[in-house]
């Protein structure tokens, strides 16, 4: 399964859900649904006796449910219960609740707009760019981070189409191109800017996905000009596709004499950049 976790919302509640791409499906936590349906204090305690009431009455939708690691608010993966929309719709039907027609239809509206966006990829990429809208970044960033996107794409496709295996190989070979380009590991730069579970990339400045789509770029044209066979040959093309970005990284650091990588995440970004659009206004106001 290739799983994507994504949070949906409904009526501004949090309902997280994860989109399994060989079943074409949605996964909702069902712990989540309750909490949005119940407003119960404690929506797993409530799940928890729902769930054993249904197994004593023989109902074959709670044994059919199963659990998937999903980001819990303590930041870390867990377990938790989830259900597809099919089996959600059962459960639902449980639960006394005056919201269970806008959310049966709610989550019909997620279900389409899912396969919409898989037959009209533009629909993805506006789904994109509302969703970094919404978090606070700039219109600038948001178009460098969709590019990047689509060469990390391209450069991923490549690696499948010579045989790579996503995992281990992808990693260790996205390891030599950062590590050769910035110096880090993606560990290494995580730690850097002081990341946890944040995707690296989001918290990358402009400069950073410039050189890092250089690096991505020129690794998937070195790897269609050389043809690689070996894992290790394609681990000598990362680094030659890294030397590129290394070198023209370090080119602007000696024309500027201000570093490219930085520890500077999203959210130190935003809080720098809403401090200078403050100043500005301020200084426009007294002008």
């Amino acid at each position: 399964m290739t799983q994507h976790n994504k949070t949906q919302l409904f009526e501004e509640k949090k309902v997280r859900a994860l989109w399994d791409d060989v079943a074409e499906k949605w996964y909702f936590s069902i712990v989540d649904a309750v909490a949005v349906l119940t407003d119960s204090v404690d929506p797993t305690a409530y799940w928890r006796k729902l769930k054993q009431r249904l197994k004593e009455e023989g109902n074959e939708t709670v044994t059919i449910c199963h659990g998937l690691k999903m980001l819990a608010p303590d930041g870390k993966m867990r377990m938790t219960d989830v259900a597809d929309t099919e089996q959600l719709l059962r459960l639902i039907q449980s639960i006394p609740s005056p919201r269970a027609e806008p959310f049966k239809q709610w989550m019909a509206q997620v279900a389409a707009q899912r396969l919409d966006q898989m037959q009209d990829p533009e629909l993805s990429i506006e789904q994109a760019m509302m969703d970094y809208k919404r978090l606070g970044y700039s219109d600038a960033w948001i178009n460098q981070r969709l590019k990047s996107i689509e060469i990390r794409k391209d450069l991923t496709d490549e690696w499948k189409k010579r045989g790579l295996q996503e995992g281990v190989q992808f990693a260790t070979l996205t390891d030599i191109i950062y590590s050769t380009w910035s110096g880090m590991t993606a560990k290494e730069y995580k730690q850097f800017k002081g990341l946890k579970k944040e995707n690296l990339r989001d918290n990358m400045t402009n400069r950073e996905l410039v050189l890092n789509m250089l690096a991505e770029l020129s690794t998937k044209d070195i790897s269609e000009s050389q043809n690689p066979e070996t894992f290790g040959e394609h681990m000598d093309v990362a680094r030659q596709g890294g030397e590129i970005a290394r070198n023209a990284r370090m080119e602007l650091e000696a024309k500027t004499g201000k570093p490219v990588v930085t520890s500077l995440n999203a959210k130190e970004a935003m809080k720098l950049n809403a401090a200078k659009e403050n100043e500005q206004k301020q200084i426009n106001e007294k002008n």
